[in-house]
């Protein structure tokens, strides 16, 4: 790429002429770079530092970084971007280490007061900026070059190094510094995750989500102007770096906002970016994504750390605490809702997967699908005859954990309500939780009988088609279920949920963003879901009511059951 440059003499300080009233002059420091703000030009000197993951030691590589930023970045702002300079020094030009002027990147200033940082912590609405960025970035990701080099790059293994590097990193700077508290949960929680993850992260790949994206997409270098926003400062020194998937690319951004205190900005920018991009992925791997950048932000505190920066200790303890969080949020796990009939199992699955933005798997809806009638038709028999036959239950059961295993293997969080009377079946359930590297968690739901015989006596024709006499077969030979956590559900559904959710997610579940994806009716584009409007830091208005019937939360609940006739009669 030929790039314009302009000579600047350290001897007359300036290029061209002043402008009338220019901004006042300023000078920043990062970890890579100088930054001088004179007029309304920006100059970006990089420092000969070599900090393992990058190296700027010789006048070539401080050459190449300037040429490659100016490159790259025109992508996001070609209007910012003017091209390169060149600092002379009389003495240090003939007789330095490295004869030669020094490059640097010249930039139009932007106005500082339409940062996105800014805008946030002054608690300003920010919805139209942010879905602003959100179409520019997924517009750069649509025409962002691809092929097998940036997919390399995207591979679960690739991501799997990646984190081993940080945490390398990370630790050679204990002696210095000290390693923040919650890095070792932090390695187990990552280990496990990309462990079982291997079929997400391919299709990933093969779907085209890996592209040549920003890189390091944060607040404080997004300026949101009336004509659009202007995204600064991509990752230019390690294309490697780069290449990354691209919901990776913007939950860096999300990050960074939950950072500044604003975590329903968070999740309506990458909702609305999953939403421009057409990108249906799991909410397990946003928080996976938003953990990574939360660590990656943490070394390069603890690299500033050692350079002497105040501050920045304290900041990278708080990046990886942030990180930690999204890493709980991100575990899938396998529930099973399990009890009698008229327990409240089904009533209970179906608010627990509201609740959490989980797939719901029905055991009745499944039994009536392999057998080829609709989910509503009766099929009413005597205990263990019919479509409840043995022969039927154990391929329901079968079918029930095949499509889990599936689903947790893509990153998705499953519950399955069923009555797991059966220790069989629960050692199976096990067994796939166990393969697939997800969390078990086990609810027994409990009710006194008169409630449950006054609820199958009023129980309209659906799904299951259980009376009390089936019931009472059940429960003669249920075998005993010590590691389910008992849910009394014969009280308020708020309760019962609260209780379940408590199991489930046992260090909360707001202390990360909750992430929704954006609603799709089947064969419809995605369109936004109703977002919370209120918040400290980064108001967000909505153009959507929020509901709630007080066992879960407005959302789009999947229920997969696809397949189908498997089973003969």
């Amino acid at each position: 790429m030929s790039t314009p440059r302009t000579t600047v003499s350290a001897s007359r300080g300036g290029v061209g002429p002043q402008a009338a009233g220019p901004p006042r002059a300023d000078v920043r420091e990062t970890h890579t770079a100088v930054v001088f703000f004179v007029g309304d030009r920006v100059y970006k000197l990089k420092k000969p530092v070599d900090l393992g993951f990058v190296d700027f030691t010789t006048l070539a590589a401080r050459r190449r970084g300037c040429e490659r930023e100016v490159e790259l970045n025109r992508r996001f702002a070609p209007d910012v971007y003017l091209g390169l300079a060149e600092v002379h020094c009389p003495a240090a030009d003939a007789s330095g280490p490295e004869p030669g002027p020094e490059p640097m990147v010249v930039m139009r200033r932007m106005p500082v007061e339409r940062r996105l940082s800014h805008l946030v912590r002054r608690g300003e609405d920010v919805t139209e900026p942010l879905r602003a960025v959100a179409r520019l970035l997924a517009a750069r990701h649509a025409e962002a070059p691809r092929g097998p080099e940036v997919d390399a790059q995207g591979t679960r293994d690739a991501l799997a190094s990646r984190w081993e590097e940080g945490f390398a990193q990370v630790r050679a700077v204990e002696g210095d510094v000290g390693v923040p508290a919650g890095v070792p949960e932090a390695e187990r929680l990552v280990r496990r995750y990309l462990a079982g993850r291997e079929r997400l992260f391919a299709s990933r790949v093969r779907e085209g989500r890996v592209v040549d994206g920003h890189g390091d997409l944060l607040a404080e270098d997004v300026f949101c102007l009336d004509d659009g926003p202007r995204v600064l400062d991509c990752l230019e020194f390690d294309d490697r770096l780069r290449y990354v998937d691209g919901l990776d690319d913007a939950a860096f951004l999300s990050m960074d906002l939950e950072r500044l205190g604003a975590p329903e900005a968070a999740a309506f920018f990458l909702a609305r970016y999953g939403e421009y991009s057409g990108d249906p992925a799991p909410p397990s791997l946003w928080h996976h994504y938003v953990a990574y950048r939360a660590f990656v932000r943490a070394k390069v505190s603890l690299v500033q750390a050692r350079q002497g920066a105040s501050g920045a200790r304290r900041a990278a303890g708080h990046l990886v605490t942030l990180a930690l969080h999204h890493l709980r949020a991100s575990a899938v796990t396998l529930v099973l809702v399990g009890g009698g009939p008229g327990s409240g199992k089904s009533t209970l699955s179906g608010a627990l997967a509201d609740r959490l933005g989980t797939t719901l798997l029905s055991s009745d809806r499944v039994r009536k699908e392999l057998a080829g009638i609709p989910p509503e038709r009766s099929a009413a028999a005597g205990w263990g005859e019919g479509l409840y036959a043995p022969r039927w239950t154990e391929a329901t059961y079968a079918a029930l954990l095949e499509r889990a295993s599936a689903l947790l293997s893509s990153g998705e969080s499953v519950v399955l309500d069923a009555s797991w009377t059966d220790p069989a079946q629960r050692e199976a359930a096990r067994r796939v939780a166990e393969a697939t590297r997800a969390d078990l968690v086990a609810l027994r739901c409990v009710v006194p009988g008169d409630v449950a015989a006054e609820r199958l006596a009023g129980r309209a024709p659906g799904p299951s088609d259980a009376d009390a006499g089936i019931a009472a077969a059940m429960a003669a030979r249920e075998a005993p279920w010590p590691e389910a956590v008992p849910v009394d559900t014969g009280g308020p559904p708020r309760a019962s949920v609260d209780r379940a959710v408590a199991a489930v997610r046992p260090h909360g579940t707001g202390r990360a963003a909750l992430f929704r994806r954006p609603y799709m009716e089947p064969g419809c584009r995605a369109a936004p879901r109703p977002t919370p409007t209120t918040s400290p830091h980064g108001r967000i208005s909505t153009d959507h009511e929020r509901t709630d019937d007080g066992a879960g939360s407005a959302h789009h609940r999947p229920v997969r059951g696809e397949h189908g006739p498997g089973v003969p009669a």
